[in-house]
């Protein structure tokens, strides 16, 4: 019988690090959210900077090379996730400004994709905006141009503050015209598909991105089935994610730290 490809020293060393640190590696995204303070743009002297940087590494999938050009399915992620995220000025960039023309947050996140399971569009910008609103950045104070950074013992951190929660919802189109339309659709199924509308909505039911990618045309009433769908979609991964980020909150404040914290701010 075959033999399945044995597991490399590097992903297994990988693999039990991250068990030890009580990590699970059976999702397909990883984002990271890190900020800094550095200088504006000259000409956006009272808005912060957002970036997203993506990476597709061989762990996720042998197609994918080390130091290699980007793939035409990396450029296409990335642009996506920037119409969706930053150009739809989800988060707002105005309010890491610090001192005008001076000192602002640079917020970053960067993207690893662990596992090419199908979805790739969609689960990278759940992972990128459920850790937008989980990151929080150390608090300031200004005295004159004196930035003073507090640390956690100081002061509780900050969250970021989002305009709306924007999500992606991929339909794939397969068999001859498009007729069957898959949300969601695995490594496998994506690879007979003809083609993929890329539908970014909020909860709120606002459109921000339609993108249509592939060959097979797009019937006009079956793209509107797709944008009512896409909301409906987005409006339950919504509640999804705030579910957990409400269930990770109440796991990490042990003994009420950002209770007392809290307090002590107010005092």
């Amino acid at each position: 019988m075959p033999r399945e490809a044995e597991i490399s020293q590097n992903e297994r060393d990988f693999v039990l690090q991250a068990l030890a640190e009580g990590i699970r590696l059976d999702n397909r995204i990883l984002a990271r959210i890190s900020a800094e303070i550095t200088a504006p743009f000259p000409d956006r002297k009272f808005n912060g900077i957002f970036t997203i940087s993506t990476e597709l590494s061989p762990m996720a999938s042998p197609a994918f090379e080390s130091g290699r050009p980007p793939t035409e399915q990396e450029t296409i992620l990335s642009r996506l996730l920037e119409k969706a995220v930053r150009r739809s000025n989800a988060l707002d960039t105005e309010s890491l400004c610090i001192i005008s023309g001076q000192k602002v947050w640079s917020v970053r996140a960067d993207v690893h994709v662990l596992a090419l399971d199908g979805g790739l569009v969609d689960a990278a910008c759940v992972a990128v905006v459920a850790a937008l609103q989980h990151f929080r950045r150390p608090d300031v104070s200004v005295e004159g141009e004196k930035v003073r950074v507090f640390s956690l013992a100081e002061r509780e951190p900050v969250g970021l503050s989002l305009l709306h929660v924007p999500y992606c919802v991929t339909f794939s189109l397969i068999g001859e015209g498009g007729g069957v339309v898959l949300v969601d659709a695995s490594a496998l199924e994506a690879k007979v598909s003809g083609g993929e509308v890329v539908v970014t909505a909020n909860k709120m039911g606002e459109i921000c991105q339609v993108a249509k990618l592939g060959g097979v045309a797009a019937d006009a009433v079956e793209l509107l089935k797709c944008v009512e769908q896409a909301v409906w979609v987005v409006r339950g991964v919504h509640k999804v994610v705030e579910d957990a980020l409400k269930r990770d909150a109440e796991r990490r404040d042990v003994g009420g730290l950002m209770k007392e914290l809290r307090a002590e701010n107010d005092r």
